[in-house]
């Protein structure tokens, strides 16, 4: 239903309303069907300003440039309009608004634009509405100013869009909106965000220098042959989520925030980013995505480094991942980013995802915490965001631990244990293996913890390991258990395992009656328990022997008592055990 009074010309029996041009103001035809005296009055009537109301009206190129004509400011020798609306109006050549003011409300929706439309230079200075509009030309909106929101909401271009170094002083609403062929937004200024969500790029879509001082919003969005997104500069977030890369792309984005949550890229893709904390949850692609940091300014295709200046008061702190839940890593590169808050449970092929560059993950907290009356220290290692947020939630969590891990819901060691294994086996197949020792150390540490998929006497197990060797990786403790268990041997020795005396040879034998064969046997005395002062240097020096020997498997040939031997046979079974662990550690610390 129309909101105007229509003219009506042309009426049928087919088509009872006729033509739908709103009436002229103290007339009963539209400005297209007015008598020409008529409208030679009307346009002499109208003076720089005036509000104009022509919806539904069909324009010619020659009627237009009457129009504005009409409203042309002697001052400046360009059209200043009031509040203007031209809603469902039709433009049938080009239509051509340059250098024009509209001071009021423009209001061009469901208009339909046959040749090209030119707001070349054109400044708006409140709402503009192009919803559902068809251009079917080119749409050319070069220097134009937006001072107040601009909506091209369901708007379609059939040809080329441009708006380049247009300015948006408002918001900048395209939702749904379809361009054809390319869409040109460079070095365009959206000072108060611009929203694409839903809308379909059938050409390329170029942003290069592009500024957005609020939140970029693509949501949805179609890319069937962009090439090249950016380089962009935004000061909120950029939001890609459930968006479509149709086709081979790079994006180049400096930006506070990146989120892709069910971004499909249909293609290889690289994402170049600075200041950015990215969100990948549940991202799909099958092809190599490269996700790299910055760190320098983007360079423009004309040479010069992009100014970020909407980034001024942003932490140039890297590039963050915030998650990565949900999709196939078996595609995925990740070079110079931080992942030290990065969530990870719930990766698909985490195994295979590579890393490169300069990338760091979070820390288990450093120094000597007490927990209740005894010290707590944790080996240094990497530790993930998830592990964080569970140590931290437990009773008695010892400080250090990160609290503000966001979206890590209910994880725990039984989820955490793969996750770990996972990033391990990329280390190894990456040639790393110190890195891949570092996590499998995580691995072991969850595995322990685990009171679900792990048995008591694993835990057990596990236990042991850990307090021996740290799981095979820590020499130093390895070596203080063997040298605490020979000085222990050592001492055991000295006390009770070394006999009095070193036990002489003794030779008996019978002389028969009247001569014959005399027949010595030949044997020692048992060894006889010490006694006096045991801890002397020359028992040390018996006992280091006997030790020393122990731990490679040697007999001493020293003669012990019978505890000493219970002792003897201890050693050799646990300290070449303890030996092997710190060689084991020593060679996973340095195999590459």
């Amino acid at each position: 239903m129309l909101s105007w009074v229509p003219c009506g010309h042309g009426t049928t029996p087919e088509d009872p309303v006729g033509c739908r041009g709103a009436d002229v103001p103290g007339h009963t035809a539209c400005l297209a069907h007015l008598a020409d005296a008529e409208r030679d009055a009307y346009l002499y009537s109208l003076t720089p300003g005036t509000d104009i109301d022509h919806s539904g009206t069909t324009f010619t190129e020659p009627l237009l440039d009457a129009l504005l004509d009409a409203l042309r400011d002697p001052a400046t020798g360009y059209p200043r309009l009031g509040d203007a609306r031209f809603i469902s109006a039709t433009f049938e050549g080009n239509a051509e608004f340059d250098f024009a003011t509209f001071q009021g409300e423009a209001r061009f929706r469901s208009a339909i634009f046959k040749g090209a439309a030119v707001f070349g230079a054109a400044t708006f200075q409140n709402d503009v509405g192009f919803q559902s509009a068809i251009f079917k030309g080119d749409a050319v909106f070069q220097t134009a100013t937006f001072e107040r929101t601009a909506e091209f909401r369901v708007a379609t271009f059939q040809s080329g869009a441009g708006f380049e170094m247009a300015t948006f002083q408002g918001g900048a609403r395209f939702e749904e909106a379809a361009f054809q062929g390319n869409a040109g937004f460079e070095i365009a200024t959206f000072q108060g965000g611009a929203r694409f969500e839903e809308t379909v790029f059938q050409g390329n879509a170029g942003f290069e220098s592009a500024t957005v001082q609020g939140d970029t919003c693509f949501v949805g969005a179609v890319f069937e042959r962009t090439a090249t997104l950016g380089p962009l500069v935004c000061a909120g977030r950029v939001q890609l989520s459930g968006a479509v890369f149709d086709s081979p792309v790079t994006l180049s984005l400096a930006a506070r925030r990146l989120e892709c949550r069910r971004t499909r890229w249909s293609s290889t893709a690289e994402i170049r980013l600075r200041y950015a904390t990215v969100d990948f949850a549940h991202a799909v692609f099958e092809y190599p995505l490269t996700i790299a940091a910055e760190a320098e300014p983007f360079v423009l295709s004309y040479g010069q480094p992009m100014a970020e200046q909407a980034l001024a008061d942003a932490p140039d702190d890297g590039v963050r991942v915030a998650s990565l839940r949900g999709l196939d890593a078996a595609h995925l590169v990740l070079a110079d980013v931080d992942l030290s808050g990065c969530l990870f449970a719930g990766t698909v092929h985490l195994d295979q995802i590579r890393l490169e560059g300069t990338y760091s993950f979070d820390r288990v907290p450093p120094r000597t915490h007490w927990r209740h009356w005894y010290p707590l220290r944790f080996t240094p290692r990497r530790a993930l965001a998830e592990e964080h947020h569970w140590r931290a939630t437990r009773p008695a969590a010892v400080r250090g631990w990160n609290v503000a891990v966001l979206g890590a819901g209910h994880i725990g060691p039984a989820q955490l244990a793969p996750v770990y294994r996972a990033l391990r086996k990329s280390f190894e197949d990456g040639k790393d293996e110190p890195g891949a020792a570092i996590f499998y150390y995580g691995e072991m540490e969850m595995r322990r913890h685990d009171r679900t998929g792990t048995t008591r006497a694993e835990r057990g197990l596990l236990r042991g390991y850990w307090l021996l060797s740290g799981y095979g990786l820590r020499a130093s403790r390895a070596l203080g258990w063997l040298a605490a268990t020979m000085l222990l041997t050592i001492g055991l020795l000295m006390g009770c395992g070394l006999p009095k005396d070193s036990p002489k040879q003794e030779a008996t034998g019978t002389v028969p009656p009247g001569g014959g064969k005399v027949i010595f046997e030949i044997d020692k005395a048992d060894p006889q328990n010490p006694t006096g002062d045991r801890f002397t240097g020359e028992r040390f020096d018996k006992a280091l022997n006997v030790t020393l020997n122990s731990v490679v498997f040697r007999s001493s040939g020293q003669d012990l008592t019978t505890t000493g031997t219970y002792f003897e046979m201890a050693s050799r079974v646990i300290e070449p055990i303890l030996l092997g662990l710190a060689v084991l550690a020593v060679r996973n610390r340095v195999k590459r």
